[in-house]
């Protein structure tokens, strides 16, 4: 992702030889500042790396957790179906039960 945007590698930091001119700076120093320089290169590329795993584990979650939303809405939608038919149908019954009382009489 990052790769593509940063043009040296901590190896190549290393590995990077430089000129020694007769007023140059003294090596060892720029040899000190470079091995900070690979430190922190190598960090940052460990978080990023971090990152992107992180944010690939989260996008598989989110993809996940929006599947669970739409089956859960879709239950519920069955549910709100099903309940809206069976008081119906116990409405049915239950002048089914009254309209026979009344033409069969009050038997119990």
């Amino acid at each position: 992702m990052y790769s593509d945007k940063i043009y040296l590698t901590p190896q190549e930091i290393l590995d990077k030889e430089f000129k020694i001119d007769a007023r140059g700076y003294r090596p060892q120093e720029v040899d000190k500042y470079l091995d900070m320089v690979i430190r922190d290169y190598t960090e940052f590329i460990n978080i990023i790396k971090k990152q992107e795993n992180d944010l690939k584990d989260m996008r598989e979650d989110n993809a996940k957790l929006k599947a669970e939303i739409r089956s859960l809405r879709e239950q519920i939608a069955t549910s709100d179906n099903q309940a809206a038919s069976s008081t119906s149908q116990v409405d049915l019954l239950k002048r089914l039960s009254a309209l026979e009382k009344v033409v069969f009489g009050h038997y119990e």
